[in-house]
């Protein structure tokens, strides 16, 4: 591990020095950056995304550049049929749903860098409480529908794959500098490239460095921090031959990523909330995660014959994590035994005056501030081989791909509560907890999955058919909390294992050279956790039809979707809250999400013969998430659901505007917003306030000049009109979204 902090803008502004002179490469769209993953995701380029008879968007290096995003969930505004749940402002825990599949933690979505899955613990823990820094990519893919199949264990919503930076294939290397608001301040260095060393074979390499940090936008009545500072690094070496007899690849990569940050998941009253958004109450004074994350990745690729390619992956992910944060009050100062929630408290201020009096600041006695050690180890392994054969046979072409991956993942919880005693807005500890007293147990998962699929091409038609087949076992060992050396052996063990075969069948169909029409219809499907005893598993079937068309600078895509679910699952998680213990599952029954999904992207500029460029785009979103029966639940988010009922933190309506200007020497684009009420709670008809995230309007905007053709500097503002609006409400009060920041860089190309 390393950690990078003062250092990092002295050794950028030395790069920008000695980089004087140095010839930059042209880097094109166009260019085939990521054949060595060609066979492992579904689409490496904005142009192969239109030839899958499917939903399939991938935003290019480019496409990311525009307004130099750090936060992933306004970068994927970009992208419909996404269902994104703010929390901190910054992204550092997104929560991403893909077509009402459910948002908390991304724990719904295949998660991936470079094909590999980058959750924790995709099997035994998916929550992705570790997230890949989104602006060290340079690509990124969002599969929706038939083609998802691909990709697992979760198949439902949709698959998301970010690509890191490629080595580039000759000595380049680029600086990146922003300061802004709250003392922001992001460094992004990265230096690399290929030399030829004997006939066909070339070695290069890749350093990129990634540091951001920031002083946060909340205010803690007593001044304490509420930012944070997570640094980045990727080392890439690798052989390349693309030439002879057998081209082939052979890389490793190492990445690893710290993070401390002052955050909470204690939000505020609606009325405090009204007062004051950026407050943050002293009881909260201590709250801070840490996570740091190791991944190695060995990738070969070889082109057995010029249409015969086999790829292998392998792979080991390590992340460990404390997030050490407010658990609960107990005015009477008895510590854990009897404290109550912080959900319980912010939920009814008036009812439970005395904690909520706590939880603001006032005296307490001894053992009234209860904090908890979320203290959790993750490994996740594996070897994933594709094999992909183009051919012709009975009059068609044939694009058939086989896969097979042999994965295991683990998730360690040892934790603890701690009491403290809250005096002059600073906390004193009273009482320490005993390690491992408050959650002592494992969860393993283990997984062979296999899948196949076919591309066919008849003239204008093509079928793409395919099936994934997953054989999992779970393992939960749970230890006595007075055991913290395990000695003793499990007291309690929890297994669950299965085999599910998820089919898929989508077809495209080229009207003419303008119009394609595609359809589509998969098998979805969710695993259940490893400490679930009464929930089955997640099934659903999903449906999809739309078309493209492309019409000289302007184009669009339309598709409508239909899932039907036999089943939805809900997990208990500590993002969420509720009265529940972490990890169980619950039934939802029969559901159905219906929704529209469309696309649109225009040059303006066309029209007036101009040699410079004037983008427009617009993405909508309209999703209908129903539930199909009644039922009494004990998840919070769901409570007694009447047919009918909405589902939570699912938004009807979403749509982003962007308009731009681009010219050989500068540039500007500005971006808007829109998400539509949504409810915290499930239900129907108007909203309760207290459960009301409220429909909202947020625009960015960015402006950039080229000084030199090596020079570029960049002004940029998220939330340009400084709009105050609710982020989240769960688990604990309402939380706010990141107000105006204001940034300004300097970005140099060598």
């Amino acid at each position: 591990m390393y950690h990078l902090k003062g250092g990092v803008l002295t050794a950028s502004a030395v790069m920008l020095v000695f980089s004087a002179g140095a010839q930059a490469e042209a880097v094109r769209d166009g260019d085939d950056h990521y054949r060595l993953l060609s066979t492992i995701v579904v689409t490496g380029s904005p142009e192969a995304a239109l030839e899958v008879a499917g939903s399939v968007s991938f935003l290019t290096d480019t496409d990311l550049s525009i307004q130099s995003q750090s936060d992933v969930l306004r970068i994927l505004r970009a992208v419909p049929g996404v269902n994104l749940q703010e929390e901190d402002g910054y992204g550092l825990r997104p929560n991403i749903g893909l077509r009402g599949s459910g948002s908390d933690r991304s724990s719904r979505v295949a998660l991936m860098e470079d094909g590999v899955p980058i959750s924790p613990a995709p099997y035994a823990s998916p929550s992705a409480y570790y997230f890949p820094t989104i602006a060290r990519m340079s690509a990124v893919e969002v599969t929706k529908g038939p083609a998802a199949i691909l990709y697992g264990p979760r198949t439902t919503g949709g698959a998301f794959n970010m690509f890191s930076t490629p080595v580039p294939n000759s000595p380049q290397g680029y600086g990146q500098v922003f300061i802004g608001t709250n003392d922001r301040q992001r460094v992004h260095l990265r230096a690399g490239g290929k030399t030829s060393v004997a006939a066909d074979w070339q070695l290069g390499g890749l350093v990129e460095v990634f540091s951001d940090e920031t002083d946060g936008f909340k205010r803690l009545d007593n001044g304490g921090p509420t930012g944070f500072d997570a640094d980045d690094l990727v080392v890439k070496f690798g052989a390349y031959q693309d030439e002879g007899m057998t081209p082939q690849s052979l890389e490793l990569k190492y990445q690893t990523r710290k993070e401390t940050s002052n955050e909470t998941y204690l939000g505020l009253t609606l009325n405090d909330f009204r007062t004051d958004p950026f407050r943050r109450y002293d009881a909260s004074a201590d709250d801070v995660f840490r996570g740091e994350n190791e991944l190695l990745q060995l990738t070969h690729k070889i082109e057995l014959v010029p249409e015969l390619s086999l790829t292998t992956l392998a792979y080991r992910h390590d992340f460990a994590r404390n997030w050490y944060r407010l658990q609960g009050i107990n005015a009477a100062g008895t510590g854990a035994s009897n404290d109550m929630s912080i959900s319980a408290v912010i939920a009814d201020p008036v009812t439970n005056a005395a904690e909520y009096a706590l939880a603001t600041g006032a005296l307490s006695l001894d053992n009234s501030i209860v904090y908890r050690a979320n203290r959790r180890a993750y490994y996740s392994q594996g070897v994933q081989s594709v094999l992909n054969w183009e051919t012709a046979f009975a009059g068609a072409g044939h694009e058939l791909t086989v896969g097979i991956r042999v994965h295991e993942d683990e998730e360690d919880r040892f934790q603890e509560e701690d009491a403290y005693r809250l005096e002059g807005g600073q906390l004193v500890l009273t009482t320490a907890g005993a390690a491992g007293s408050q959650a002592n147990r494992v969860s393993t998962g283990q997984a062979l999955a296999v899948f196949v699929q076919d591309k066919l091409t008849a003239g204008r038609l093509s079928l793409t058919g395919g099936a994934r087949f997953e054989d999992y076992s779970l393992v939960r060992n749970d230890y006595a909390t007075g055991d913290p050396t395990r000695r003793s052996g499990a007291t309690g063990v929890r297994e669950l294992s299965d085999s599910v075969v998820v089919p898929g069948l989508s077809a495209l169909y080229d009207v003419s050279d303008e119009l394609t029409l595609l359809a589509g219809v998969h098998r979805g499907f969710a695993i259940a956790s490893p400490g679930t005893t009464k929930a089955d598993v997640e099934e659903s079937v999903n449906w999809e039809f739309g078309g493209r068309l492309a019409h000289g600078s302007f184009e669009m895509e339309v598709i409508a979707y239909f899932n039907d679910y036999s089943n939805l699952l809900g997990t208990c998680t500590a993002s969420f809250g509720g009265d529940c213990t972490v990890g169980d599952q619950f039934n939802g029954g029969e559901v159905s999400v219906q929704g529209l999904e469309v696309t649109a992207r225009w040059d303006a500029a066309t029209l007036l013969g101009a040699d410079f460029a004037l983008p427009l785009g617009l993405v909508y979103t309209l999703t209908d998430a129903e539930f199909q029966r009644s039922f009494e639940s004990d998840y919070e988010p769901w409570g007694d659901v009447v047919a009918g009922d909405k589902l939570p933190y699912v938004a009807d309506q979403q749509l982003t505007l962007n308009a731009g200007v681009e010219t050989n020497r500068w540039g500007a684009d500005m971006s808007a917003n829109y998400v539509s009420d949504a409810r915290a709670r499930a239900g129907q008809g108007a909203i309760r306030a207290a459960q009301l995230i409220e429909a909202r309007w947020v625009a960015d905007a960015a402006i950039w000049i080229d000084l030199t053709d090596r020079i570029r500097v960049r002004v940029k503002a998220e939330n340009l009109f400084d709009d105050v609006y609710v982020a989240s409400i769960d688990p604990a009060g309402l939380r706010p979204g990141k107000p105006f920041e204001f940034l300004v860089g300097v970005e140099l190309s060598f």
